[in-house]
């Protein structure tokens, strides 16, 4: 009878812990879940009003006829996107802009593991080697634009005087459709070449020395060996976040195009941007312009999630 009446009050206290823990447990989750949202809920603020309600808005403009400046709008569902699809100046500047791309992306990438495989083999001047090539990066577009202007004028431009010296014939590069847009890719390459250096110096530099030296130890001794068995394949990581970044980049060029071209001679040098702002800036087809912006959009999305997906599974991390 002792034996029973001294265990109900114990197993009352276990069920009583029980309570306590379970309920100190709930009060932690909480705590944690309140701790959470307090330090992603700003970012998530920002994210919302910087960028889905601006999406959201500019899709719900792209479904009307709305001028920039106009009282008043209707709804006309998809006519824009129609319109889009149909307008030959619309397709030339995706097919410049692709073009462009194709261009820029691999050139900037090779060029600029190149320059980084020079730096780290060199002994001295690092430091001003690495400047020097971020320079470009950090310049204002607009200023170095003019530059290129100024260095293409078809008649006192430094570069013709130089072909001329040499003997060789020259162009007015920026009024030539033939050559307008490969010269605008020659200044993204440019551009972009100081961005991709200090990426692959910082790849470079992580990778242990121990794999150069069992290279060495399985007949991989010469340079091009120990780029294709070593470099790259570690490199890989950093590729693909230069790949993606110079991608978007040259998506987005606007500067170089509204500083030099226009968009001209004609629609061989309109890009997808410069597109969007002329029809919705200059001409005030907001409607328009804002279908136009959501078509960029996905292109940029889709081709983006393309590169990832097929680069992602050659990649060794």
């Amino acid at each position: 009878m002792t034996m029973a009446s001294s265990t109900v009050p114990e197993r009352a206290g276990v069920a009583t812990d029980t309570v306590a823990a379970r309920r100190a447990l709930r009060n932690q989750r909480i705590a944690e879940a309140l701790s959470a949202w307090s330090l992603a809920g700003p970012a998530l603020v920002l994210l919302v009003v910087l960028f889905f309600l601006p999406v959201f808005a500019v899709f719900a403009i792209a479904l009307t006829d709305w001028h920039f400046g106009g009282s008043t709008l209707s709804f006309v569902g998809f006519d824009n996107f129609r319109e889009v699809f149909a307008d030959e100046g619309f397709r030339a500047s995706f097919v410049n802009t692709t073009v462009y791309v194709a261009i820029v992306v691999p050139g900037t990438i090779v060029l600029g593991l190149a320059i980084a495989l020079l730096i780290e083999s060199g002994k001295g001047f690092r430091a001003f080697y690495r400047a020097v090539h971020f320079l470009p990066f950090m310049a204002t577009l607009t200023a170095m634009a003019i530059s290129w202007e100024a260095l293409l004028h078809p008649t006192i431009g430094l570069v013709n005087q130089a072909l001329v010296t040499l003997g060789l014939p020259t162009a007015n590069w920026l009024r030539d459709e033939n050559t307008v847009l490969p010269v605008l890719a020659v200044i993204g390459i440019w551009q972009n070449l100081g961005f991709a250096m200090v990426l692959f110096l910082a790849g470079l530099k992580s990778i242990p020395q121990d794999l150069y030296d069992a290279a060495d130890i399985d007949g991989a001794d010469l340079w091009l060996d120990r780029l294709r068995t070593v470099t790259l394949p570690m490199l890989g990581p950093v590729t693909m976040f230069v790949f993606i970044v110079v991608s978007l980049k040259a998506f987005e060029t606007f500067d170089t195009v509204q500083v030099l071209t226009q968009g001209g001679p004609g629609h061989a040098s309109e890009m997808l941007l410069f597109t969007l702002y002329r029809e919705s800036f200059q001409y005030l087809r907001t409607g328009y312009g804002a279908s136009v912006a959501v078509v960029f959009l996905l292109i940029v999305v889709a081709l983006t999630l393309i590169q990832a997906r097929a680069m992602d599974k050659r990649i060794h991390y």
